[in-house]
């Protein structure tokens, strides 16, 4: 179809964003001629630093691009980067309205099916429909790709490199032979989580032998406390939580071992 500069939609939430990383990853892999530019949040763009063919547009959902008006202004600052087609991850009330927009400029929009229905079925109460394992949010995303014509495998995504670390953070984790675990126990939505007391109980059993240093992450002031409570019951507990920038924890959370996040 001739597609050299693909516009990505995904706005929130964090985790959500970050599972667009691979998918990315693997997408300029294979298409190296394509230009992709990711609306999203500011807060963001260090997911993205290492992919190659990938610049960010900073939504200001808050500001200049808030309300209706905000979006049209959006939709003309998008057109002038010249996108060839869309490919919505996000498929909210904004994403439609600027899905609207591009419909007057005839560029092919394309938009993730987020098996609402379906998920709504498996966690209902009452009832349940239990059917085959529900398609993962990437796969989702690689669907949204091959509607627009570029297919992708996954198994063929690379890691991404380890980052450099900073000095702060070299002294945080010392000279320890231990394995490196990071764990961010909360989420937007508390029904996201595994609950505190017991996400408390598998920070316990790590601790017990010794074998592992545990980097705790977070953000906002009580989360920050009660993993600062988490910190000193524990003595292989670390918390990161309010201490290093984002830069700074995404090339923390790179060079560990193993990362359990909600």
């Amino acid at each position: 179809m001739g597609v050299r500069g693909l516009l990505v939609i995904r706005l929130s939430a964090m985790g959500d964003v970050a599972m667009t990383v691979p998918v990315l990853t693997a997408f300029c892999t294979k298409y190296p001629e394509v230009k992709i530019t990711v609306l999203t949040r500011k807060f963001f763009k260090p997911m993205f630093d290492q992919i190659p063919n990938v610049s960010i547009f900073a939504a200001d959902v808050n500001g200049k691009h808030k309300g209706l008006f905000g979006l049209w202004r959006l939709y003309k600052e998008l057109k002038e980067l010249d996108i060839d087609a869309v490919a919505d991850l996000h498929n909210v009330l904004r994403s439609n309205v600027l899905k609207r927009f591009f419909g007057f400029s005839n560029i092919p929009f394309k938009q993730i099916d987020k098996g609402r229905a379906e998920k709504k079925a498996l966690t209902s109460l009452k009832n349940k429909v239990f059917k085959n394992p529900l398609k993962s949010t990437h796969q989702r995303y690689v669907d949204v790709f091959d509607s627009l014509g570029f297919s992708l495998d996954l198994s063929k995504a690379e890691p991404m490199a380890k980052l450099p670390l900073p000095k702060k953070i070299n002294d945080l984790i010392g000279e320890s032979s231990k394995v490196k675990i990071g764990i961010a126990p909360f989420a937007a939505f508390q029904g996201k989580m595994y609950s505190l007391e017991l996400m408390e109980e598998v920070i316990g059993e790590l601790n017990k032998n010794n074998a592992y240093q545990l980097f705790l992450f977070g953000g906002g002031a009580t989360e920050v406390e009660q993993l600062n409570q988490l910190e000193v019951k524990y003595t292989n507990g670390i918390n990161c939580a309010g201490k290093f920038s984002f830069e700074d924890e995404l090339a923390l959370i790179s060079n560990l071992d193993l990362m359990l996040s909600m």
